[in-house]
Formats: C-alpha cells, sequence, structure tokens
C-alpha cells in the first residue's frame, strides 16, 4: 500500500511539472517513484524514504542545473535574431533613407546602421539588426 502512495505521489509531482517548468517537481517525482521502487522491493517505509531523499538531493543538486543549461541552450533564436550578424550584398544604393540588399537569397528593404555611410551595389555588409522589415546594415571595413 505505501508503495502505491509512492507512485501516486511521483506521478502527481511529474504532472505538475507541466505548470512550474523548473524541473524541481519533476526531480521529485522521480525520487516518489524510486522511493516507490524501495518500498516495493524492501517494505521498509525507512529506507524507502531514504532512497527518495537521495535521488531527490542528487537530482536536484546535480542534475537540474545541468538539464536547465542543457534546455536553455538550445532556445531558438526567432527568424528576425537569427538574421543578425549574417552576410548580405547590397542590390540598390543603400543610406539613412533606404536602398535594397539580397540576404539569404532573399531582397530586404535596407537601411545603413551608420547614418553618413552610402554603400554602393556589389558590396559586403554585415546586418547589424532587423527593424520591422528592414534589415539595418553596415559595410565591411567599419
Amino acid at each position: 500500500m505505501a508503495a502505491l502512495i509512492w507512485v501516486i505521489l511521483g506521478i502527481a509531482l511529474i504532472a505538475a511539472e507541466v505548470l512550474s517548468g523548473e524541473l524541481v517537481l519533476v526531480a521529485l517525482g522521480v525520487a516518489a517513484l524510486a522511493g516507490a521502487g524501495a518500498e516495493a522491493a524492501f517494505g521498509v517505509t525507512l529506507v524507502s524514504t531514504g532512497v527518495f531523499a537521495v535521488v531527490a538531493i542528487g537530482l536536484v543538486t546535480v542534475a537540474r542545473p545541468t538539464l536547465k543549461r542543457r534546455l536553455q541552450a538550445a532556445s531558438t533564436k526567432d527568424n528576425a535574431a537569427a538574421l543578425v550578424g549574417e552576410r548580405a550584398t547590397v542590390l540598390s544604393t543603400v543610406d539613412a533613407a533606404g536602398g535594397l540588399v539580397r540576404l539569404r537569397g532573399t531582397e530586404w528593404t535596407a537601411r545603413s546602421f551608420d547614418e553618413t555611410q552610402v554603400i554602393e551595389p556589389g558590396t559586403s555588409v554585415a546586418v547589424m539588426q532587423i527593424a520591422g522589415a528592414t534589415a539595418v546594415v553596415l559595410a565591411d571595413g567599419l
């Protein structure tokens, strides 16, 4: 009966993780399932409590930080942010008022990052930012 309580607690904690997203509840849920396994194997509540405590501490202090780093590093940039730093080629003169560049095979309206800079067609530029549907670019060598 105690093993069933551990299983129910473990499943409830893992399910509750959906609401928090911090990986603490899933660690505690897995630890509760380990406690259920210990209870089923040994039938001693003190042993299952000890297994729960050791697994919970291990998962929260060791596994959770590692998993959080991996999950955060795997985040994907949105489309506009992914274009920053890309190379583009000027198609028509680009200045502070506007112009046209080819970026990833597509024509984009563009303006110069440096308001005093006039960039001639054929020049390679770096995308400094995306402002709406306009690429803000800077010519090489600056």
